[in-house]
């Protein structure tokens, strides 16, 4: 099978999509550019986009990648599927803002293809408040739930429990943030056939800079003291230890040897462990960490 055919005309709408994103962010934070960098290597090529130190954003990725090569062992233990040889193509983003009022977005949507004729989409949206704000998570929500309708009415509440269950730290009894969706391995049915799943993913990723637009404009310019920026700089460590303990995309990316450089953007510059740092009772801070739970119902929250 010739999949790495179908995949390049995927990827080329995919790194339209990386452009048109890069654009709106760069608009919303109004200061800094992205830096664009062309990579190559031995199983493809990507474009890796990073903005740092913006006026609102303090640093930002948005990567594009088209791979394809041999299926190796460890990734036949990771996928749990036997083939010769696979494509893919995707973006990923994540944004790390400068005000702890403003909360860590990630998107990423991306296709697979193995010779043996299995092809499926997968991909995601989440959501990570320092601090949670539930008008802001149930505006989330109900956005991400209308994007899900238009293609099937059990996708939002399929996809919003497989992201609580992915987006969590068992180590930690926590979830990284509020959720969003998470969906993988997806592929046509009777009721969504090839075409709209592509459009879904396209939908989800024309809709992730202009929602993360009206959060910066909400929430940038409020103050802040040196304890919440502290409360920050630990949430995003919390980030940290479920991208290199847990996420699947890190571990293929390392396994596919991708693009260290790329893989490892999702990180923020700066970030804070201290040994059971004390939260004081009916603060904001101890608010957030009891609603870093799964199965709540944002949209009516």
């Amino acid at each position: 099978m010739n999949h790495g055919v179908q995949t390049e005309d995927i990827a080329q709408l995919y790194s339209t999509l990386q452009r048109s994103i890069c654009q709106t962010l760069e608009a919303a934070d109004g200061q800094a550019k992205f830096k664009e960098n062309r990579w190559e290597n031995a199983i493809g090529s990507g474009v890796t986009c990073v903005l740092r130190k913006g006026a609102a954003i303090e640093k930002g990725g948005v990567n594009f990648s088209f791979v394809k090569g041999d299926v190796t062992p460890q990734m036949e233990r990771l996928l749990g599927v036997k083939a010769s040889s696979y494509a893919a193509t995707g973006i990923s983003s994540i944004m790390h803002p400068a005000n702890p009022f403003v909360p860590i977005i990630h998107m990423n949507v991306r296709f697979f293809s193995l010779n043996t004729g299995t092809q499926w989409f997968g991909g995601g949206i989440d959501l990570t408040p320092h601090y949670v704000d539930a008008t802001e998570a149930s505006h989330f929500h109900r956005v991400l739930k209308n994007i899900c309708d238009k293609y099937r009415a059990d996708f939002y509440p399929q996809f919003k429990q497989l992201a609580d269950d992915y987006f969590y730290l068992p180590h930690r009894s926590e979830t990284r943030g509020i959720g969003g969706i998470f969906f993988d391995r997806l592929t046509p049915d009777t009721n969504v056939n090839f075409g709209q799943l592509l459009d879904f993913t396209r939908d989800l990723a024309l809709m992730y800079p202009e929602l993360y637009r009206e959060m910066l404009q909400s929430g940038r310019n409020k103050s802040y003291s040196k304890k919440q920026k502290l409360w920050q700089e630990l949430r995003r460590g919390r980030y940290v230890e479920f991208n290199l303990a847990y996420d699947r995309g890190t571990k293929f990316g390392f396994e596919s040897n991708g693009n260290a450089e790329s893989i490892l953007i999702s990180l923020p510059s700066t970030a804070a462990w201290e040994y059971k740092h004390p939260i004081r009772k009916d603060s904001e801070e101890e608010k957030t960490q009891k609603l870093l739970q799964k199965g709540i119902d944002w949209i009516n929250h």
